[in-house]
């Protein structure tokens, strides 16, 4: 049985709302920064849907990068503390390049950054002095242009040579305390996106413009999550895929609020790796 399958609909699930992108008529932009007086953070609507979200558990063997876009890992990591930046780059990133060699067949893994995120109530996502707050829509890290971007920007005159191979752009994200029911994440089926679904959209730095998708309804994606995930438990991720052979491509997520959490749930601590994962041509 795959995520695809029509037994999917038996699965457990939880009815909770996300929020898309609206329809709009011009092109969506994000700022990471205070932009000038005057602009807005963001020129993009968003609209609330509630799906169902069903647990992956079941299916988690036969979920795969390639057909669904994401997998379930089980394992330990050795890092202790995942808010010690150097112990995060001297153990943590040693070990992501293993799983993902492992995990994809990949001759080349390369972590280009990471994010650690804490829920504060009632604080916005970048404000300044805190942590990093879940991603609340519906979304995917990078784009048909920005995942070969990425390549180019961290590799130089190697880049062009590197991207005759297949390239991939692969999150790792886990809990770093569990079990996590505050804030978890949410994967589509990659195989029940549209490319119509897929909207990109400018993410403006104070030093260059990358490129996202924003993700409009569709009521056939396939929505997925692993209820009370475990610190030794992650997710595999894919946000980007050069390959046009049929195979997953872009994976949308986004973080939810689980309506069976108790109120006095616990904070979701999380930390996500983002690599580029080369292929020989």
């Amino acid at each position: 049985m795959s995520a695809s399958a029509a037994q999917t609909s038996d699965l457990a699930h939880v009815d909770a709302v996300l929020n898309y992108l609206a329809p709009m008529a011009e092109r969506p932009r994000n700022y990471t920064f205070d932009p000038p007086p005057g602009v807005p953070r963001s020129n993009s609507t968003h609209e609330a849907h509630t799906v169902p979200i069903r647990d992956a558990r079941a299916v988690a063997s036969d979920i795969s990068l390639d057909r669904e876009g994401f997998a379930v890992l089980h394992y330990q990591s050795a890092v202790k503390d995942f808010w010690d930046e150097d112990e995060v780059r001297r153990v943590y990133y040693p070990e992501v390049q293993r799983v993902l060699a492992e995990a994809t067949g990949a001759s080349k893994v390369y972590i280009f950054d990471h994010t650690l995120r804490r829920r504060v109530r009632g604080v916005d996502d970048r404000a300044p002095g805190t942590p990093r707050q879940p991603a609340t829509r519906v979304h995917v890290d990078h784009t048909a242009k920005s995942g070969p971007q990425r390549v180019r920007d961290f590799f130089g005159d190697e880049a062009e040579e590197l991207l005759r191979g297949r390239v991939q752009v692969i999150n790792l994200w886990r809990p770093v305390r569990g079990p996590l029911r505050d804030a978890p994440l949410a994967v589509c089926d990659a195989g029940s996106v549209a490319p119509g679904d897929l909207v990109p959209s400018d993410l403006v730095y104070q030093n260059r413009v990358g490129e996202t998708y924003g993700v409009t309804y569709n009521p056939a994606h396939r929505w997925f999550y692993v209820p009370e995930m475990q610190p030794d438990e992650a997710l595999l991720l894919k946000c980007f895929d050069s390959a046009t052979d049929g195979r997953a491509r872009f994976a949308p997520h986004t973080a939810f609020d689980d309506p069976t959490a108790p109120a006095d749930v616990l904070p979701r601590e999380s930390i996500e790796i983002r690599t580029l994962v080369f292929h020989p041509a």
